[in-house]
């Protein structure tokens, strides 16, 4: 069930529903609306009058099984990392280096990224890899190098965390919280960096349904962290050509389906470097509120993922082209707006 509680209603009326789930055994737990209000999300169903208290605006018995994640009965969300606005605007570009391999290295990438165009910095402190004999990243040190390129440039920070006992050393270091496409379905992942006050990035797992990842997010919801941003990264396809296979279709849907902002992974949604630039565009052109994007000042010599990395240069060429997108893309839709009230004016006189 879902109570949907307006903005001006007294704080009393929120306690009374969770109290009133709580006595029938209930979970229950509250998320922003979008629009000053919130809803209330209950695990089955209240009845009586306390479904007609002050400030009770609508109730809703049926709904998605992500009812946290839904899109219904509330507005498009903005995910905040540190300064920068996730969602309902310009696109956000996340990029860095796959993974963390010294702290020269990484401030050199961080200050070439900036320069670039990115607004927040990735970078993996702990990486999970398919080999148990591939570089791993520098764990702790890497997260401190993480901290001193955010000190130097100013961007905020993205890294992966790994196993629930990692969340809070990550979250010390970490403006965003990154769970990868391996951990979509780890619960006790989800539900640990659901308790912290950092937002979370939450990446497809590469054979999952698009129910399934808002499955996910709904976890991290649940929990009590309303900061997800979704992060469309590629599925498992069968051509040996590609690495993964870039699911475009996932961006409109998810946002159709959800209040969340979702964003595209270019670099492993195509494993090659040539074809990162173009897919991100198409990602923007399919609705995606930011790019997250593998950068390197060499990518040839990069620790891991060389082959879908680019060069700050080629950065620096896709945020230009990915603002005038979003130019071209804006104005488009302001004169369809147009357009759709000229027309409404004209049958309204007919």
């Amino acid at each position: 069930m879902i109570i949907a509680i307006t903005p001006d209603a007294p704080q009393a009326t929120t306690d009374a529903i969770l109290a009133a789930a709580a006595a029938s055994g209930l979970g229950a737990r509250t998320t922003p609306d979008g629009h000053g209000g919130a809803l209330v999300g209950v695990d089955g169903s209240l009845t009586g009058d306390i479904l007609t208290l002050p400030g009770v605006d609508s109730v809703h018995a049926s709904h998605k099984p992500y009812m946290l994640a839904s899109k219904e009965h509330r507005s498009p969300s903005v995910v905040r990392v540190g300064t920068v606005r996730i969602g309902g605007g310009r696109p956000v570009m996340m990029a860095g280096p796959c993974v963390v391999e010294g702290r020269e290295a990484l401030l050199d990438a961080a200050e070439a990224v900036r320069a670039a165009g990115a607004d927040i910095l990735r970078g993996g402190a702990f990486k999970p890899r398919t080999s148990p004999y591939a570089f791993q990243g520098l764990g702790e040190e890497g997260l401190r190098h993480l901290a001193a390129a955010r000190a130097r440039t100013g961007l905020p920070v993205v890294t992966e965390v790994l196993e629930p006992e990692q969340v809070e050393l990550v979250a010390e270091y970490a403006d965003m919280l990154q769970v990868g496409s391996r951990n979509m379905a780890n619960f006790p992942l989800l539900r640990r960096v659901g308790k912290t006050d950092k937002p979370v990035l939450l990446k497809r797992g590469f054979s999952a349904t698009i129910e399934e990842w808002l499955m996910s997010a709904e976890y991290v919801l649940a929990s009590g962290n309303p900061n997800v941003v979704l992060c469309e990264r590629g599925i498992r396809g069968f051509d040996p050509l590609l690495r993964f296979s870039l699911d475009l279709n996932a961006v409109p849907l998810a946002k159709e389906l959800s209040h969340l902002p979702v964003i595209v992974d270019p670099s492993h949604g195509t494993g090659k470097r040539s074809l990162v630039a173009r897919m991100a565009l198409a990602g923007l052109a399919a609705g995606a509120d930011g790019l997250i994007v593998e950068v390197h000042p060499a990518p040839d010599r990069a620790r891991c993922d060389a082959s879908q990395t680019i060069t700050p240069a080629e950065l620096a060429a896709l945020s230009r082209s990915a603002r005038a997108l979003h130019a071209t893309l804006a104005a488009a839709g302001t004169a369809a707006e147009a357009a759709n009230v000229t027309l409404a004016d004209v049958a309204v006189t007919a």
